[in-house]
């Protein structure tokens, strides 16, 4: 008998751990993400993925949001788009996560959109590409800059520097071809003509034979829009070409790490991007000054030298921490509506002011132009 009512004991005992264990696993705030960890792309998702567990380390230790700790459960895409699908089911479906924040690149983001919407889960995207939020998409949200508007950007500084013909080459992936498409839309309207589009896969190692091209025609700069190895191997091969144009490159490059594989052929490279690059060169009563120190301060005393798409991480999750805030709860409809509601928040991006026909909430004053110069970015406006 006495055997008898240990066991029982015992059960009930394991059913309580059980029951708490469930109670405690429902009492988190579960944010998903699914980022571009390793493989070409890894220069985007690794900072994000750094950034995301060291904030929701740093608020879980603060009491969490709501009175609940926040729970980050994360995959690594490789960069590819069967496996973004892949992963946003499991996060929707097994998972069962309240929001997401991630996407490292504009083909992932833009695979995992139609999941997300036809399950109702609010979704902050890392990416660029401005068909991510244009058209609206109820769910759907980012914090980059969007190629839209480096293009402006860069037409802007060609104007002030009385250039009018550009030569246009970008790579084959989603960003790259994005890029091209809203490139090819504005140039007419901001009087610069397209004299030569090239481009070239992820995979090429030597762009010469399209460069070559550009060299014989009558264009006065070129731009480049893509990431990862690529637009280095344009600037270098510019270089050892002895093609003397102003090149540019897109947001896409924003990273010590273009630099250190371009070398000394990104000398003069200009580029529209997120003032987090010159935090320290900032003037004193900008008012994102204090939140870029911030989090740069952070970033580099933990992984190193930041770069701005950790910073959309950052952007992305405080934006979210900030709508579960004022919801209430983790219900993904209100959630949704706090996102959209969002104005005035200051983030490494900008000033973010989201309304229900602007899902990004950024102007183009949010971009700085810069220059390399002396393996260092300088602020040329």
């Amino acid at each position: 008998m006495s055997i008898r009512k240990n066991i029982t004991a015992s059960m009930g005992a394991l059913c309580l751990t059980l029951a708490a264990g469930l109670v405690q696993a429902g009492d988190t705030i579960k944010i998903g993400s699914f980022l571009a960890v390793t493989g070409p792309a890894s220069f985007l998702g690794d900072p994000e993925l750094k950034t995301l567990q060291m904030y929701v380390q740093e608020i879980n230790a603060k009491g969490g949001v709501n009175g609940k700790q926040l729970e980050l459960i994360h995959y690594d895409t490789s960069g590819k788009a069967k496996e973004a699908v892949n992963f946003t089911k499991r996060l929707v479906k097994k998972d069962r996560v309240d929001l997401i924040v991630g996407g490292s690149t504009s083909g992932t983001t833009m695979a995992a959109i139609p999941i997300v919407e036809k399950n109702r889960i609010p979704f902050i995207s890392l990416a660029g590409s401005v068909k991510i939020i244009d058209p609206v998409k109820k769910w759907v949200f980012k914090v980059p800059h969007t190629d839209r508007m480096a293009a402006a950007k860069i037409f802007a500084d060609m104007k002030k520097r009385g250039l009018t013909k550009l030569a246009l080459i970008s790579g084959d992936g989603g960003f790259g071809k994005s890029g091209r498409a809203q490139t090819m839309e504005l140039a007419p309207t901001h009087g610069i003509k397209i004299v030569a589009d090239e481009s070239y896969g992820k995979k090429d190692t030597d762009m010469t034979a399209q460069l070559t091209k550009i060299r014989d025609t009558d264009a006065q700069a070129i731009l480049n829009f893509g990431f990862g190895a690529g637009p280095a191997i344009v600037t270098k091969n510019v270089h050892h070409l002895g093609i003397k144009l102003p090149l540019y490159q897109s947001h896409g490059v924003a990273s010590k790490k273009y630099i250190a594989l371009a070398g000394v052929a990104a000398e003069g490279v200009r580029l529209p991007a997120a003032a987090l690059l010159v935090a320290d060169k900032l003037a004193d009563g900008e008012k994102q000054k204090p939140v870029l120190i911030s989090y740069k301060s952070a970033f580099e005393a933990k992984h190193g030298a930041v770069s701005t798409f950790g910073g959309h991480a950052y952007d992305g999750l405080m934006i979210a921490v900030e709508a579960l805030k004022r919801a209430g709860s983790a219900d993904k409809a209100k959630v949704r509506d706090e996102i959209e509601k969002t104005q005035g928040f200051i983030g490494t991006g900008g000033v973010f002011n989201i309304t229900a026909k602007d899902h990004l909430g950024l102007g183009l004053d949010a971009f700085k132009m810069l220059e390399i110069k002396g393996g260092d970015w300088v602020v040329v406006e």
